[in-house]
């Protein structure tokens, strides 16, 4: 044994235990006939750094790899980044910026040799961040979806998608980002009720016969009016369906069509279309014959107003910003009597998540896939449990996307990311081909071809992710052991992103799942449930976190909070009360190491007579059990309980009081085994401190044997009824006297005696007197005067407590206790009753009000009972 310091110190720990794993390559040792256990991280973008909730994904799927690890599966968890292209090329371009440089002033070639310079340089900084979590992938295979291999598969999809059908170049309305001009996924974009307009317009008939109003909140795109739109039942338009309307300030003249997408009830019932820029529009167009490429579009990339293909934008209105154009508009639409009136109201208004600037639907070339054809498998597969998703609730979910699901536009008007495998000749002819020779040869000689300037959406490698990572397209032994993975963990927030998108090109490349089991954990909230930001000043630093506490703590912490379905209220507080759980088995330790107890020898439980010993085994099986059950349906809130429960309370606050004294050769062996018991069942959740304790209590002959590696319980033993009853009788006795000692402030120096009510005294051995200070005395048929009585183990005792307290007095100080607790508990009421309470106060204060009045209801309770024993 290496003797323990006082005090448990885990900084030192981690970084020593994190550098011999790695080192020694702990994290895949050569196992290459064992049973294949696999997980795909979902790749940290190149640009990020560790947040709470990469802590908590990631600390889930350390449990479930060290755990295979340990039960002797080829345990391989691949790990890689994502190269993000546009959180990547924000990055670059501002610190481009801050040197006066645009990215358009050094040319692609450039730009991108300045995005590798910073990816070497700079990237990657949430991969170092995972090793402090004590993260066990094989980063000695680390993967990157920019890195040569993976390149390669991403133009074989491209190209087979294209040459199967299922991809092709379309024009359509897309989410279109004025800020890095690109189109952005629907996904993408954030939704936020706006405080705006409802310009109400006349639109005067071609004829001279009338006039229809229309309403828009967005009235510079009239610029592109191509119809008005009304019910084909609304009766009050039925003479003018057909007609034609003269656009004020372009002077267009539109027709007037049916369609259902008018609602009668909604303003005057008639609304201005305009395909291009308006994804309503867009459809209603497209029913009316109006082909997307005559479409009239009035912005360009930079969303300011440029002139549309029939010339009739005034010349005043080029060049001026979307928002500007809106003032000028207005403006002139009132001055050529055009504006009705105008109404104030909320605007469900689009943003770009990264860019935070309004978004616009704008009609551009881009390249699709076939999404809806690729989802019949992923959603066949949900369907029929070939997938399992846990929690089953999320299938809901799966379902009614991959249902509705609309064509993936998977082309980005970037420079940094996978760069479209398409050239084109003069005449606008795409050839589609993974190198630029073989494009030539479809296209013959002497057609000269440039290649496509777009790259392709990150979330389109990414989706490749479970076999592109193992080698494909290349038929390697990794990809037919590891292919498909065991478990997907995921946030539920990229269910879409992400995990439909790995299922729907699994099944399309593989001809099989991507995963066995896809399990989607919720968010990481603050401690009064709201959701972190940094606006809110409300986020939690995990690397902080760690400093304090140390990185175990804050394992367990996350692991016994994720409860599936629910998010996780994070409060420090438990971070520091898992940190004494650490604090409390290092003290164990040296506890055992004080009584001559080291490492056990043995994987099966050692042999053993003794009740104390035979009952300690029985709840290692017990407790295995449980964990067994908890890995099985992904409950790690339940891993986490079952463990910490047996760990704190059965093993620490039981096993060894109960012990103390009996140090014979049986107990020091079994001691030591469930501790190494405990070790083992606990690592893949505090895996520095229990490799830490497993080579200090078997120093020397562990060197070659850590703990990392080692072999999962199997104790080979059954639960002993009989001494499972004969401990819990004695545990439940010494529990009700120190429980009635406290209630009534018996002080230590009071013996106490214990008369049966009815049968003899049970056998508990010197227990009850060493750790509770009380024997049995005679049986009696009923309490004497001034004797609380207590049940233990389905039995009656009477105590005698006239020489151990002034009953009196004790009554008296517990009615007075009894009433001010009552007298709180009913003031709490009264604030939860009161509605304007409930109702205006902060959440949190609501909250703690509910908590405290459950509180002061169960103290409450305990007095009066305490009250009651005395009679």
């Amino acid at each position: 044994m290496t003797e323990l310091a006082k005090t448990f110190e885990p900084g030192p720990i981690e970084a020593k235990w994190y550098q011999h794993w790695e080192k020694g390559g702990l994290f895949r040792p050569d196992r290459p006939e064992a049973e294949p256990f696999t997980i795909v991280i979902p790749p940290p973008n190149v640009t990020g750094s560790l947040h709470i909730g990469h802590a908590l994904d990631n600390t889930l799927q350390d449990i479930l790899i060290r755990k295979a690890r340990l039960e002797g599966k080829d345990a391989l968890w691949v790990v890689g980044m994502d190269h993000a292209g546009i959180a990547t090329q924000m990055v670059v371009e501002r610190q481009l910026d801050q040197q006066g440089v645009k990215r358009t002033d050094l040319g692609r070639e450039a730009f991108l040799d300045k995005v590798w310079q910073w990816k070497e340089e700079s990237g990657g900084t949430i991969t170092r961040q995972l090793r402090r979590l004590g993260a066990s992938c094989d980063w000695e295979n680390e993967r990157f979806t920019m890195d040569e291999g993976f390149s390669r598969a991403v133009r074989k999809v491209f190209v087979d998608l294209y040459d199967r059908g299922l991809l092709y170049r379309d024009k359509r309305l897309v989410n279109w980002d004025p800020k890095f001009q690109s189109a952005i996924s629907d996904l993408e974009v954030e939704t936020a009720e706006m405080p705006g307009h409802f310009w109400h317009l006349r639109y005067p008939l071609a004829d001279g016969s009338g006039e229809i109003h229309v309403a828009t909140t967005r009235p510079e795109t009239m610029l592109a009016d191509m119809a008005v739109a009304v019910h084909p039942e609304d009766e009050r338009y039925r003479d003018m369906v057909g007609k034609m309307v003269r656009l004020p300030l372009t002077g267009r003249e539109v027709p007037i069509i049916t369609d259902e997408h008018a609602d009668p009830e909604l303003g005057s019932g008639a609304v201005k279309i305009t395909p291009g820029h308006d994804f309503n529009d867009f459809e209603v167009g497209k029913r009316a014959g109006i082909a997307p490429a005559d479409m009239l579009n009035m912005l360009n990339a930079r969303a300011e107003v440029c002139q549309t293909a029939d010339g009739l934008v005034p010349e005043a209105l080029i060049g001026l910003d979307r928002f500007e154009a809106r003032k000028r508009v207005v403006e002139m639409l009132e001055a050529e009597g055009a504006l009705i009136r105008v109404e104030d109201r909320q605007i469900a208004t689009p943003y770009g998540d990264r860019s935070g600037v309004v978004i616009e639907p704008w009609l551009t070339d881009q390249w699709y896939v076939d999404a809806a054809t690729l989802a019949k498998p992923a959603l066949e597969a949900v369907r029929s449990g070939d997938i399992a998703v846990v929690p089953e609730t999320w299938k809901k979910t799966w379902y009614n996307w991959l249902e509705n699901i609309q064509p993936w536009c998977v082309s980005r008007q970037l420079w940094w990311g996978h760069r479209i495998p398409a050239w084109y000749d003069d005449e606008g002819n795409a050839y589609v081909a993974e190198t630029e020779e073989e494009a030539q040869a479809k296209a013959g000689e002497g057609l000269t071809l440039r290649r496509d300037e777009d790259v392709l959406d990150t979330w389109f490698s990414s989706a490749l992710w479970p076999f592109a990572t193992l080698g494909w397209p290349e038929q390697t032994r990794e990809l037919e052991r590891h292919y498909p993975n065991d478990v997907l963990v995921s946030g539920f927030d990229i269910i879409f992103f992400w995990d439909a998108r790995m299922a729907m090109q699994g099944f399309e490349f593989m001809g099989e799942k991507p995963w066995k089991k896809l399990y989607l954990h919720g968010l990481v909230r603050d401690k009064h449930g709201a959701k972190m930001s940094k606006s809110k000043g409300n986020t939690v630093d995990p690397l902080g976190l760690i400093d304090r506490y140390g990185a175990d703590a804050l394992r367990f912490t996350l692991t016994a909070m994720e409860s599936q379905g629910r998010d996780i209220k994070l409060d420090e507080k438990r971070v520091e009360g898992y940190r004494n759980f650490a604090t409390k088995i290092w003290n164990a330790a040296r506890f055992l190491q004080g009584n001559g107890i080291g490492a056990s020898d043995s994987i099966a439980a050692p042999k053993a007579e003794k009740a104390v010993n035979r009952w300690i085994i029985g709840e290692v099986v017990e407790t295995l059990a449980r964990l067994e059950k908890a890995f099985d349906e992904l409950r790690f809130d339940g891993m986490a309980d079952a463990i910490y429960h047996f760990t704190w309370g059965t093993f620490c606050d039981w096993y060894l009081e109960l012990i103390k004294g009996e140090m014979d050769e049986e107990t020091r062996a079994v001691a030591a085994w469930t501790f190494d018991q405990i070790l083992v069942m606990l690592h893949p959740f505090m895996p520095f401190l229990t490799e830490e304790l497993w080579q200090a209590m078997g120093a020397g002959s562990r060197d070659d044997y850590p703990l990392i590696t080692a072999q999962w319980p199997q104790p080979e033993a059954k639960v002993d009824a009989e001494a499972k009853k004969s401990i819990e009788s004695a545990i439940a006795m010494v529990s009700e006297v120190r429980a009635l000692r406290a209630e009534l402030n018996i002080h230590w120096s009071s013996r106490l005696t214990l008369h049966p009510l009815e049968g003899s005294a049970p056998d508990v051995g010197a227990s009850l007197d060493r750790m509770a200070k009380a024997g049995f005395g005679d049986p009696v048929d009923a309490p004497a005067p001034g004797s609380a009585q207590i049940v233990a183990a389905g039995q009656g005792f009477a105590v005698p407590l006239a020489d151990a307290i002034d009953l009196d007095a004790e009554r008296a100080r517990l009615k007075k206790a009894v009433e001010a607790a009552d007298k709180e508990v009913k003031s709490l009421a009264g604030r939860l009753n009161n509605p304007n309470f409930v109702e205006r106060a902060k959440p949190e204060a609501v909250e703690k009000a509910r908590a405290d009045h459950a509180e002061r209801s169960a103290e409450a309770e305990r007095l009066r009972a305490a009250l009651d024993r005395l009679g």
